[in-house]
């Protein structure tokens, strides 16, 4: 699923997003498993925050999104950064990195088995030996008993939403009815809508397929830990090996 309008209120309705926790587990993970690392390639990178944070901390950062509109807005945060327009089941680059992450539900968008097999096996191909490979999903207890079946909604003042979460049709995954007004500069709104599906697996499926891949797992937690598992935690966090 490729981010269209959404992309351009998406800032906004995350400025409360963790980013920082996200920052803090890499480190943590960088420090313990890949303290020489230089070069990350953050996949789904979205409007580049991530990607921004760890440029700042001077490491060699490529930012890869689907979406053309989410890097259109990344593009503008920083000229440092490379920034490339690819979708994780097809990866290909010139260069091998020393770490690869997918954080924010990005593996969440990729709804057959299959292709979860195929991306694993596209980011093994584009590590350095020894790589890392770190990326988080939701669990299946937040998919299934935190949204599915609800509704959200929140009124700004440039944006409102409206946000309808329906238990999909395969096991643990949720489809998103988004309804969205936007101010605009004569101080009437606009509408637009999107419909996203997300599902996620089991802990052991995503575990075996990185395996099959080619990864040695080292670690998987919980909600930001880089120390405990909990499986009914929102976040589920991997760290792979090359």
């Amino acid at each position: 699923m490729s981010y269209q309008k959404f992309a351009y209120v998406y800032d906004e309705l995350m400025s409360e997003a963790p980013y920082d926790l996200w920052i803090q587990f890499i480190m943590s993970t960088l420090k313990k498993y890949r303290p020489e690392a230089l070069s990350i390639v953050d996949i789904g990178c979205g409007t580049g925050e991530i990607s921004v944070r760890l440029d700042a901390l001077n490491y060699e950062v490529t930012g890869m999104d689907l979406s053309e509109e989410m890097l259109s807005i990344a593009q503008n945060k920083s000229t440092d950064v490379t920034w490339v327009h690819q979708d994780i089941r097809s990866f290909e680059s010139p260069v091998q990195y020393d770490v690869a992450i997918s954080f924010c539900d990005v593996l969440n968008y990729i709804t057959e088995e299959e292709e979860i097999q195929k991306s694993f096996m596209q980011v093994y191909k584009q590590l350095q030996k020894d790589g890392l490979f770190v990326f988080d999903v939701h669990s299946e207890f937040y998919m299934n008993e935190v949204l599915a079946n609800e509704t959200f909604a929140e009124v700004r003042e440039e944006v409102s939403y409206i946000w309808f979460c329906d238990e999909g049709e395969y096991p643990s995954s949720v489809e998103h009815d988004l309804t969205f007004f936007i101010r605009d500069d004569h101080n009437s709104y606009s509408r637009f809508d999107e419909y996203h599906v997300q599902r996620t697996f089991p802990i052991e499926f995503y575990k075996s397929k990185a395996e099959e891949a080619g990864f040695k797992v080292l670690g998987i937690y919980s909600d930001f830990s880089t120390e405990e598992l909990d499986e009914q935690g929102d976040r589920i966090f991997f760290v792979c090996r090359k």
